[in-house]
Formats: C-alpha cells, structure tokens, sequence
C-alpha cells in the first residue's frame, strides 16, 4: 500500500505493509479535532504535535470503544516508526492511503 502526502505531489509515496491499513486509524485525528478538517473516505489528518510525541515516546496510547477508562501503552512498530519519521521530515499532516 502507498500513503500519499495529499497536496504534496512533489513528494513520493511512502511505501507501507497491507496492514497498515488498519494501523492508520490508531494515530488519525477525528475530525473537528485540533483543527482537522472533515475528510474524504481513505484521506487521514494526523496531528504534528501528536506525531512528534509518539515517535519521541516510542509508544501510543489506545483507549478501548467499550470502555473509556481501560487504556493501554503499545510501542509502536518499525514502519510505524518509520512513517512518522516521514509525516515529521516533511511537515504532512493529510495523508491519503492507496492499496
């Protein structure tokens, strides 16, 4: 799969594993939050300032859907690294996702 940094057709697709598919969701910023925009289907806003902390970190946090106050700390994985590095080098926060 390929992430396109939308916008920015100078800069080559980052090349991602299948499964980044569903990865995705876990760093994207719902939209009207910190000032994402409402987006079209495949399109992601991620936050910079969050991007450059979990990448610092090494971890992210998920909270479950069934229970707010259950959350848990997963490192995040060498392509995840990897395409954080990327959204921060080149200062992206809309990206846009292709199989």
């Amino acid at each position: 799969m390929r992430v396109h940094a939308v916008g920015r057709p100078e800069l080559a697709p980052l090349e991602m594993p299948a499964r980044f598919k569903h990865d995705i969701a876990y760093f994207m910023t719902p939209s009207g939050e910190h000032g994402a925009p409402t987006l079209a289907s495949d399109e992601y806003w991620i936050d910079a300032a969050e991007a450059r902390r979990w990448l610092e970190d090494g971890v992210l946090l998920l909270i479950s859907p069934l229970d707010s106050a259950s959350k848990a700390e997963v490192e995040i994985s060498e392509d995840q690294e990897r395409w954080l590095e990327w959204l921060i080098e080149h200062e992206i926060q809309h990206v846009r996702v292709e199989a």
